[in-house]
């Protein structure tokens, strides 16, 4: 297999009858220093925007439950036009990756949504979550971990998953009063998934230390993130053998401690492994070489978390270069990958709202995922096995065969599947799918069977 086919099916998010397959290395990497030409194009609603949704739903919520017909009809109304709301942004999320310029960007900007897992449990901060990813994980990719980190973990969608927002330090003035508890869930992911890993070198004495920490850390519908000083617990903490803190609470204005303990989470050597090898998991295999793992993990301690450097190592590896795709696409990846090799944009699709949900989002709770609804904080599961079920795999055959056809620009404009198995797949395709898309019934029949192939839903 090509270098050219490789990258854009490893790396990134497929190949495309028009935008060029990314030049090797090189190539994936120089799209990560790009002005981000995707968020222009493809914009989904701001998180600014969804704290007024939050604002108005409450209201309407209140309104509903002391009117009558009318005040329901409105409730009704909002919830709908909220969905609608929602199915653009899946939309703009779909044509960022099929249609971006910058393939390996959208791939990370997956890939580190999904290791901070976020879902909102709040009915008022539905459909927050690419709003989320837009504000935190996006603009971060290819900065620090520890921006990263500060950026994810203190914003107000992962303090609401999480409960942080109800966590009360026991010395805390808030706790003295009998109105709030200790929560450690954060402090407990942030070790466990964000961090050191499950198998890290921590005990339950440093997940209160850090729950303590953590403390103050909160949100409000109007402005966003909000420190919480009669919640923050008082004194020195020990977290890891090192102490935060002091002998008072700290002020609103004050995040130093906060910040301090990410930042030192994020230097540890323990975290290193831990991306090293969930990185290496991601975009090679799910046992992957040691020695790649290795050297990603000494690559971001060199460059004290870097991230850049370490896309670099991962891209500079050998073992990230053998032509075996051991990986199954995700649900999102697939559909991403077929819009980008048919060329279509879903945001043409705006006022479709049938289309949208029928050939989306329906599609990807199908195929066990769906949009906005990871099943636990540790997010999707990368194991190929997991998306390779009878269910899955007959939803992908069924959006194969029906969703290309329905979604044409114009009807019956069907291209030749010769040709497209060489943009879909390239070199990629084996001589028995040439053949099955050659003899098929129809064009859409062998556009199907190109997309339902094996090959197309590895990477």
């Amino acid at each position: 297999m090509q270098a050219q086919t490789l990258a854009a099916i490893r790396f990134g998010t497929g190949l495309s009858p028009r935008l060029g397959a990314p030049d090797g290395a090189e190539g994936l990497l120089a799209g990560l220093t790009r002005a981000d030409e995707a968020v222009a194009r493809f914009p989904v609603r701001s998180f600014g925007d969804r704290l007024a949704d939050g604002r108005q739903y409450a209201e309407l919520n209140t309104a509903r439950r002391e009117g009558g017909e009318a005040e329901r009809q409105a409730m009704r109304d909002f919830v709908r036009s909220r969905n609608r709301s929602a199915l653009m942004d899946l939309a703009a999320q779909l044509g960022r990756a099929a249609l971006g310029p910058d393939p390996f960007r959208e791939r990370l900007v997956l890939f580190w949504a999904n290791h901070f897992t976020i879902r909102a449990r709040n009915p008022r901060l539905q459909a927050a979550v690419p709003a989320y990813v837009d504000a935190a994980i996006r603009p971060n990719v290819a900065g620090s971990f520890s921006e990263l980190l500060r950026a994810a973990v203190l914003h107000p969608m992962m303090l609401q998953f999480l409960d942080q927002h109800v966590s009360a330090g026991p010395g805390s003035r808030a706790a003295r009063r009998g109105r709030r508890g200790l929560n450690e869930n954060l402090a407990r992911e942030v070790l466990e998934l964000h961090t050191l890993g499950s198998d890290g070198s921590y005990g339950q004495a440093d997940v209160e230390g850090l729950a303590r920490v953590l403390t103050g850390a909160s949100f409000n519908f109007d402005e966003g993130f909000e420190f919480r000083e009669a919640m923050a617990e008082p004194g020195v903490i020990r977290v890891l053998g090192r102490e935060y803190g002091g002998p008072r609470p700290r002020s609103p204005g004050e995040l130093a401690d906060i910040e301090a303990v990410l930042d030192d989470l994020s230097r540890h050597p323990d975290t290193a492994r831990h991306i090293a090898r969930k990185l290496a998991i991601h975009f090679i295999g799910d046992d992957p070489d040691p020695a790649l793992v290795a050297h990603l993990a000494e690559r971001f301690i060199a460059t004290d978390g870097a991230l850049l450097p370490v896309y670099e190592a991962l891209l500079e590896h050998p073992a990230a270069w053998v032509p075996r795709l051991a990986k199954a696409r995700m649900p999102f990846d697939f559909l991403a990958a077929g819009l980008r090799a048919l060329d279509l944009n879903p945001m043409g699709l705006e006022g479709k709202w049938d289309l949208l949900n029928r050939h989306f989002n329906q599609p990807l709770e199908l195929m066990g995922q769906p949009y906005q609804r990871p099943p636990s904080p540790a997010g999707w599961p990368e194991a190929a096995m997991a998306w390779i079920s009878p269910q899955g795999l007959a939803a992908r055959i069924k959006w194969a065969m029906a969703a290309p056809r329905a979604l044409a620009r114009r009807k019956g404009d069907a291209p030749d599947p010769r040709a497209f198995l060489e943009t879909a797949l390239a070199d990629a395709a084996d001589a028995d799918l040439r053949f099955a898309a050659a003899g098929a019934e129809s064009r859409w029949d062998g556009v199907g069977v190109v997309l339902a192939s094996p090959a197309f839903n590895r990477r």
